[in-house]
């Protein structure tokens, strides 16, 4: 008889339809820059979240050389145990600082650093309310927590607070919300959502991965870029693997959450540290941040450039507001075909159908690095006049 898992994975639709299409799971045999090779073919990447472009920065670089050669490739160890090193305490008050607020833990990934700001706090008989846009990895954070989940339509207060009005008073609430939403691209209305987590006495949590480094000032994240303070949230966590050109997470807050958090959040408790190397690529990117503004303004010039050709083409940018920019195109089979004639024409990017994305939305995810060049616009741009033209 044939084991049911076994089953299952040579039945799954999903899995099969994957493998057909070749859309997902691309292997590169080389980068540099805003360039990629696969099979012996240079693209340009419009879809890598390295919005700043610091990834082969060579202050980033050598510092991740040097943290190797001095530490080694790894702690080896869990933090709570025996993997905690000087260099994780000293990037957790360099980001602390940064955002301005007291304590910061940092995680092997963003996606652990995400679930543990949720399940590191809530917990059952509690409430969480999530926007219905959030990142999977907070999902898994309220599906851990155990705690009861209510739904709210994507960026909207109002909706919020009618959720709200039909709870009880006493019970613990929990706000979870995103800076930026890197599939559409959309920065949530912050002082909105406070005012309202305010009234209802709710716990914040906001994941700004994709905020942190490119909005507010010196990329300080989305709190300012509305002219707040971080410690107008209760948690912030994100991860480094964006503008920060290395890999991890991390969750911000006051002393007394930080270590709450950390004697309660099961994927950061049990989890591996992070690499010397990789702490000190973000800690490097952390400076560079604050010491050349160039990248940042140049990053914007580019999201401005690319906002005109796709505005040009009349293409359906969702109302992004960041560099996070999507081309819906409303089906997947013009979002299959439009993504493989950008392909053709030497352009990698990343589609997205139902139910990744609501249905009739779906899409290609693109992406703006400081990195991109007048010569690279100049192939984007023909590459996208050729794909509309497919469809």
């Amino acid at each position: 008889m044939i084991n049911p898992f076994y089953q299952r994975a040579r039945k799954c639709t999903a899995t099969a339809l994957r493998l057909k299409y070749s859309a997902y799971y691309d292997s590169f045999d080389k980068q540099a820059g805003s360039r990629v090779w696969q099979d012996g073919k240079e693209m340009i990447m419009l879809s890598s979240n390295d919005y700043l472009g610091l990834t082969h920065h060579p202050r980033v670089v050598e510092a991740a050389q040097k943290a190797l050669e001095q530490w080694g490739a790894s702690s080896t160890g869990a933090r709570l145990a025996n993997g905690s090193r000087s260099y994780h305490e000293a990037l957790e008050e360099k980001l602390a600082d940064f955002l301005g607020v007291e304590a910061c833990h940092i995680t092997i990934s963003g996606y652990t650093g995400c679930m543990s700001a949720i399940c590191g706090f809530a917990q059952r008989g509690d409430l969480v309310l999530a926007d219905k846009n959030i990142h999977s990895s907070l999902w898994s954070g309220i599906a851990l927590s155990g705690a009861k989940l209510e739904r709210f339509s994507h960026n909207n207060p109002a909706d919020l607070e009618e959720a709200l009005a039909h709870e009880s008073k006493d019970i613990a609430k929990m706000l979870v919300i995103e800076g930026i939403y890197s599939m559409e691209g959309h920065i949530c209305p912050l002082p909105d959502f406070l005012e309202v987590a305010r009234k209802h006495n709710c716990f914040t949590v906001l994941d700004d991965a994709h905020g942190l480094g490119v909005l507010g000032i010196e990329g300080r994240g989305t709190a300012s870029h509305f002219g707040l303070s971080s410690k107008s949230l209760d948690i912030t966590c994100g991860s480094f693997s964006k503008s920060l050109a290395s890999t991890g997470g991390f969750i911000a807050g006051d002393q007394y959450l930080i270590e709450y958090m950390k004697s309660h959040a099961r994927p950061a408790i049990f989890s591996a540290a992070l690499s010397p190397a990789q702490v000190a690529a973000a800690s490097t990117a952390l400076d560079i941040l604050q010491e050349e503004p160039e990248h940042l303004q140049k990053l914007w010039e580019n999201v401005d450039r690319y906002n005109a050709i796709l505005q040009d083409l009349k293409l359906d940018t969702w109302e992004s507001q960041t560099p996070a920019i999507p081309i819906v195109l409303g089906s997947k089979d013009r979002a299959y075909f439009f993504w493989k004639a950008l392909k053709e024409k030497g352009i990698f990017t990343i589609i997205s159908v139902a139910p990744g994305v609501p249905p009739g939305k779906d899409l290609i995810r693109t992406a703006i690095s400081a990195r991109h060049t007048d010569e690279d616009f100049e192939k984007i741009e023909e590459a996208l006049r050729y794909a509309s033209k497919k469809i």
